[in-house]
């Protein structure tokens, strides 16, 4: 199984990875994905083994041919020829003419989830989208502030980043209604949390950002209250462990990336025009979601309001 990718792909794909299971019980599953996200794939059930790999990089195979091959990482023809080099008996991928792939056809506004779980069942293999739900991991490290709010200010390109001036107002606000506030963040987004913390007139404690693995970061969403973040993998963990959140979209569109509808502790914010998901600048939609649309999320999942997506007016 092939899903090479980061952690909100992990977690979207992971129904899809659980079918297989399901479908083939006296196979072994191996998963060729990323290291960081290697432990909670073995922790969530994705897979009985790991075969460590980056982004369309040639498997370096030395077992026997698999008996089936499963892409789950994109349309091809890259992806698929990585597998094809695996020589399996089998192998379930969308169609693809570069690749000589009869299969499934892609659908570019499909639901993340929904993508692979279809991938599956019109491969004859069922498969269910609401597995999303993983168990809190438990790890060897003290709880920062249970119940505080969690902010997740970085993203992994600059047109899908709030500004950090905004980041640090929404952490005033939490602090100011007698909530504490940690940010976390990436390796390389530490100065990123720092600098919200500074603005937000947080204590360095605040800030856990490159101070954590997956499974860490993991155990944090879920003994967070709630979850601020934009569209990146975190906003998966929160809907994956149940935490409530408010999630800010801006050049993709929730019906692609967010959480399920049915959800209502999770609420999705977006200004309802797309634009470059790997833009250098911050991107126009995101810029119109402001502060106040931000606190006034978060109020209604304290006051334990139904919340559900919530589309600001472009």
């Amino acid at each position: 199984m092939l899903r090479a990718l980061g952690l909100g792909d992990l977690l979207t794909g992971l129904p899809a990875l659980r079918a297989l299971g399901d479908a083939f019980p006296s196979y072994r599953r191996v998963l060729a994905t990323t290291a960081g996200v290697a432990p909670l794939a073995l922790h969530a059930g994705a897979a009985e083994d790991i075969f460590v790999t980056e982004p369309l990089a040639s498997l370096a195979w030395t077992g026997t041919p698999p008996d089936v091959a499963v892409n789950l990482h994109g349309r091809g023809p890259q992806s698929h020829r990585i597998l094809q080099a695996t020589a399996p008996r089998r192998l379930v991928a969308f169609a693809n003419a570069g690749a000589g792939i009869t299969g499934p056809g892609w659908r570019e506004d499909e639901h993340e989830v929904h993508r692979w779980c279809r991938l599956l069942t019109e491969s004859g293999i069922p498969a269910d989208p609401t597995g999303l739900d993983i168990d809190p991991p438990t790890v060897d490290m003290p709880a920062p502030a249970p119940g505080a709010t969690l902010l997740h200010p970085g993203a992994a390109s600059p047109s899908r980043r709030w500004p950090v001036e905004r980041w640090a107002a929404v952490a005033r606000a939490e602090a100011g209604a007698g909530r504490p506030v940690i940010v976390t963040g990436g390796p390389d987004e530490v100065e990123l949390a720092k600098a919200v913390a500074a603005g937000a007139g947080l204590p360095p404690p605040a800030v856990w950002a490159g101070s954590t693995g997956v499974l860490e970061l993991a155990a944090m969403v879920a003994g967070a209250g709630r979850v601020v973040c934009g569209d990146t993998g975190v906003a998966h963990l929160a809907t994956a462990l149940g935490t409530p959140s408010v999630v800010l979209f801006g050049p993709v569109s929730p019906e692609r990336w967010g959480p399920p509808p049915d959800r209502p502790q999770h609420v999705a914010l977006w200004a309802g025009r797309a634009g470059d998901p790997h833009g250098r600048t911050v991107d126009p939609g995101l810029l119109e979601i402001d502060v106040d649309d931000v606190t006034g999320a978060l109020h209604g999942l304290s006051a334990g309001a139904a919340a559900g997506r919530r589309f600001a007016q472009g």
